[in-house]
């Protein structure tokens, strides 16, 4: 049976690194599961992979939208069938990598795309709810039911907000809708889930974020708001850049903005501790026991 290794985990844990030590050693192919790596120019805050890394292993769904281009769960499990197809016939290990939780429990959950109707009835009512008590209280409900769809808008994008909740509550109705089967159900599948000491995954984030401001992130946000971007622009609900609103609008200053992208990344990682915590056949390990766990998977007994 073909193979596939899936590794999700914690913002910093290591899991980019790690799949690429794999599929050089074991012929493989890395298939990006980051809804914000999808995005052409939106590279440091990304924490995108470099061209030498990615002229080294090959990476598929990286840089496949414009940051103005909506990109859904449907999109991802279609992109990820075709890529995982091409690998495949030409005889290399798939490499799924990414910590977007909800694209890897959709792959491993199963989803079938298209078919049902969009509930209009559902979005009327929640229109009228966020008129009566604001759009910070429909947000609040999206987040209660899944925090990870929750943290890719924001509450002002409230038309978004409902989509997802949406999606949530409904089996996802709009864009994808939940089956039984699986585009993974012909494979022999390895799902890890990678993790680290909090205070060491802390730690790495609070240098990766000042890294990513050494790199020029403000340069890149400008660039992106320059070409059109907004608050309401979906790709730039993304950590790492719509902290930078506030402060081009004089309503934190520099330090605040630091800390507050270090904050929600902090806050976004335990979410996903939290998300990671409800996919099925998941094997949480730290990077070390993840490396036995793959040469295990492949049977290999001579590296």
């Amino acid at each position: 049976m073909k193979k596939v290794i899936i590794i999700t985990g914690l913002t910093c844990s290591g899991k980019s690194d790690l799949a690429i030590n794999i599929a050089e050693k074991y012929n493989g192919e890395i298939i990006s599961a980051d809804s914000v790596q999808i995005y052409r120019g939106l590279d440091i805050g990304s924490a995108k992979i470099g061209k030498d890394e990615m002229s080294i292993v090959p990476h598929h769904l990286i840089d496949i939208r414009d940051f103005d281009e909506d990109y859904n769960v449907g999109d991802f499990i279609n992109d990820t069938a075709d890529a995982l197809d091409k690998i495949v016939k030409r005889d290399k290990l798939p490499i799924i990598v990414g910590g977007t939780g909800m694209y890897i429990k959709a792959l491993v959950s199963g989803y079938s795309l298209g078919g049902a109707k969009s509930d209009i009835k559902f979005r009327d009512r929640y229109e009228h709810v966020s008129q009566e008590k604001g759009n910070q209280y429909v947000w609040d409900l999206l987040n209660k039911i899944d925090p990870d769809l929750a943290s890719k808008v924001h509450p002002n994008n409230i038309k978004r907000v409902i989509r997802y909740l949406e999606i949530a509550q409904n089996g996802d109705q709009d864009q994808v809708n939940k089956t039984d089967d699986s585009i993974l159900k012909d494979y022999d599948v390895l799902l890890l889930g990678i993790i680290d000491e909090r205070e060491k995954i802390y730690a790495k984030i609070n240098d990766r974020v000042d890294h990513m401001i050494d790199m020029g992130l403000e340069t890149e946000v400008r660039d992106l708001i320059k070409r059109g971007a907004t608050r309401e622009t979906h790709s730039m609900n993304s950590i790492g850049y719509k902290e930078w609103f506030d402060y081009f609008e004089g309503k934190i200053d520099y330090d605040k903005l630091i800390d507050l992208i270090k904050q929600h990344t902090r806050n976004y990682c335990k979410r996903q501790l939290t998300f990671m915590k409800t996919i099925p056949n998941i094997e949480i390990c730290t990077v070390e026991q993840a490396s036995k766990r793959i040469k295990e998977f492949l049977n290999d007994r001579d590296r």
